[in-house]
């Protein structure tokens, strides 16, 4: 029960008190230390998951190596508000706390992921890296007319393995386009259904902690198979 309420506290001291957040949902890391410029991870849940848990989520994923956020976005939200969304709540973390501003990271599930890829891809520079949980890649949206920057952004994609044959088609189709768009896209397949599970997220904290500290190597996709 102790750790419980301390995991709960952590999620929430910086943000006690405060008006500045409006309604986004605002995670801070154990210990945190004001003088360490942290990675930020913004969350982009599927805006059909409404228990959706960004404190459950972290504790998944890392109490300690990230400051996250999630905006609230409106399932009936186009696509331009929901990208303003996103950079009205990176603007008001980066003005009030430390973050480093070349490691914050896109992180979505299942239609959150897609949004993820698509707003990283329109702003390359912007972003140290990409996670999709479930959610495809849209292929459809020529996201790649940034390419050399697309180039050296890096993209994780997560999947699993007895996802619908439609979905199978769809993953062959991307892994496509980045093989020969020379792009980076990291692809792991999961059991299972559930795209929050500590499995993954572990990975996913791994994944992102090497590009945090550098030590990751850029592979470019597979062909996909003939």
């Amino acid at each position: 029960m102790k750790s419980r309420l301390s995991d709960r506290a952590a999620s929430h001291r910086f943000s006690a008190g405060t008006d500045w957040l409006g309604d986004d949902r605002l995670f801070t890391p154990l210990g945190y230390e004001p003088g360490y410029d942290y990675p930020l991870i913004v969350w982009l849940p599927d805006h059909t998951n409404a228990r959706f848990d960004i404190g459950r989520a972290m504790k998944r994923l890392s109490l300690r190596n990230f400051l996250a956020i999630e905006p609230v976005i409106g399932p009936g939200d186009d696509a331009a508000t929901r990208e303003d969304a996103v950079w009205r709540s990176i603007d008001r973390i980066c003005d009030r706390a430390s973050v480093n501003p070349a490691r914050i990271y896109l992180v979505g599930q299942g239609a959150g992921g897609s949004e993820a890829f698509r707003i990283a891809c329109r702003h390359p520079q912007a972003f140290g890296g990409v996670v999709s949980l479930g959610g495809p890649f849209p292929l459809e949206e020529a996201l790649f007319s940034r390419l050399f920057e697309v180039r050296r952004l890096p993209m994780l994609l997560c999947c699993h393995r007895e996802a619908p044959a439609e979905s199978i088609r769809h993953t062959d189709k991307t892994l496509r386009l980045f093989h020969a768009a020379g792009a980076m896209l990291a692809m792991r397949i999961y059991p299972g259904s559930n795209d929050l599970s500590k499995a993954i997220l572990c990975d996913v904290n791994r994944w992102l902690m090497d590009e945090v500290c550098g030590t990751s190597t850029l592979v470019a996709a597979p062909c996909a198979r003939q």
